[in-house]
């Protein structure tokens, strides 16, 4: 069943990786994955594996990121919201495409037909342990290929019962679950696959990718960046301080697509700042340390990183940090310049700075000095006018008006980066088609011939040239 490896019997097993890739290419080339049947059984074993251990996974989460059980279900019932709206739909999604023909490829008729790749990778990140990994699996099954799932080593109780869930539902040789670190990964990553899926930071997708490159192996990769959000003056200031810090407090900011900064009209900076104040403690109360609806950091490494951007001068609110429980208050920060330490990278915790501007053309500026296109964008404005000024200016991968994060929400919405932020697009039939790959038909009539295009060609380039006047 299930396959594990951890990083004590790495060198006990040399070959295992390419064991294991041959065994899945072996399984995916006896055409067993192909069928609409097979596929749809093997995602319904999936959705009713995750009911059966969703209260494992929460407990999981809460194991090895401190998820409050709120947040844990988001993730839980998001990945089980996923596969009902891939098994609705899978039917659909594999039907052959009908497309005209050209003048020049008649007689005859075209389609696109969505076939499997082969060997999938999927490597999943720490913040989102269970769904983001989960996530690019329902595309890989529901496209029919066969997988490789590599869990993060900094998340080993849901690793666990990622395993678990897997073995229950797979043979090895169709998806296979292997556990550790670094050495694993690299281990993994000499091997040809078909795709590989790769959630994380720009740093390890750069690694990812030069490896893909030695095998031409497709990639997809969702990394992050410093995702802006904008309140113009014009903005329901109440709504916006909810919205923004639901957003930028969910999983304490170690989202990719979290609020990484605000930049606030000059004309209600003051009021902005009071309605933040204000919600941060509608939120969690006069001592956020013991409110059970915050999360951790993942280890001493990021805690150090992202406490240390936190720039006393300009708090506003929060700042208490304590290492022994990798703990994080919400923190505002006012008064920040792009020039500031803590606009120089993705924050990914609970720090929150807020930038000012007085004209649209200052704020287009400003977000144009952000070190690489975002993930995402957020816009907070009543305006139209606004709205397409801000839009028509940027690149980001995708956003939200008035609103933070649930454009992932919506199965119908690509999502996915840009640039810096990512290449490749899923959620949907957005994760069946980046999984898939779009094989071009065209199928001609033997029951009468068009000569015109066989030689001699004497006095035809007139005749053309007539056709395509």
């Amino acid at each position: 069943m299930g396959a594990v490896l951890d990083n004590s019997n790495v060198n006990e097993a040399q070959g295992w990786a390419t064991r294991a890739v041959a065994r899945q290419r072996n399984y995916f080339e006896s055409g067993a994955t192909r069928s609409y049947e097979f596929r749809l059984r093997q995602l319904k074993k999936l959705k009713d594996a995750i009911v059966q251990y969703q209260g494992q996974i929460q407990d999981a989460l809460h194991a090895d990121i401190g998820r409050p059980p709120f947040e844990a279900y988001i993730e839980i019932s998001t990945a089980i919201e996923d596969l009902k709206h891939t098994i609705k739909h899978l039917k659909n999604w594999m039907k052959p495409k009908r497309v005209g023909t050209s003048m020049w490829a008649q007689p005859g008729r075209s389609r696109i037909e969505s076939t499997p790749q082969g060997v999938t990778f999927l490597l999943g990140p720490y913040n989102y342990p269970f769904l983001l990994l989960v996530q690019p699996l329902i595309g890989s099954i529901a496209a029919g290929n066969t997988a490789v799932l590599k869990p993060s080593s900094l998340n080993p109780t849901v690793a666990d019962v990622v395993e678990k869930i897997i073995k229950q539902c797979y043979s090895d040789e169709y998806v296979a679950v292997f556990k550790g670190s670094t050495e694993v990964t690299n281990e993994l990553l000499e091997e040809r696959f078909d795709h590989i899926f790769f959630t994380g930071s720009p740093r390890v997708g750069r690694i990812v990718m030069a490896a893909a490159a030695k095998h031409l192996t497709k990639v997809t990769l969702e990394l992050g960046g410093k995702s802006p959000t904008i309140v113009h003056k014009d903005a329901n200031l109440k709504v916006a301080a909810r919205r923004i810090l639901a957003g930028k407090m969910l999983n304490v900011g170690q989202t990719c697509v979290a609020p990484d900064h605000i930049h606030v009209h000059a004309d209600i900076k003051s009021a902005f700042e009071k309605e933040m104040v204000a919600t941060l403690k509608e939120f969690y109360g006069d001592d956020p340390s013991q409110s059970p609806d915050l999360g951790r950091m993942i280890n001493d490494r990021h805690f150090d990183r992202v406490a240390g951007l936190i720039n006393r001068d300009k708090l506003l609110a929060g700042g208490e940090t304590d290492k022994a429980r990798k703990y994080i208050a919400p923190t505002l920060l006012k008064d920040v310049t792009m020039d500031d330490t803590v606009m120089q990278e993705e924050i990914f915790g609970p720090v929150l700075p807020m930038l000012t501007y007085s004209s649209m053309e200052e704020l287009i500026s400003n977000l144009k000095k952000l070190p690489e296109h975002p993930l995402a964008l957020y816009l907070f404005t009543g305006s139209e006018h606004v709205e397409r000024q801000v839009l028509d200016n940027t690149q980001f991968g995708g956003g939200c008006i008035n609103n933070t994060v649930m454009h992932v929400a919506n199965p119908n919405l690509p999502f996915g980066g840009v640039g810096e932020s990512g290449m490749g697009a899923y959620h949907g039939q957005n994760s069946f088609d980046v999984f898939s790959h779009k094989r071009s038909i065209l199928k001609a009539t033997t029951l009468f011939d068009i000569k015109f295009r066989y030689a001699p060609y004497k006095d035809k380039v007139n005749m053309m040239k007539k056709l395509i006047k």
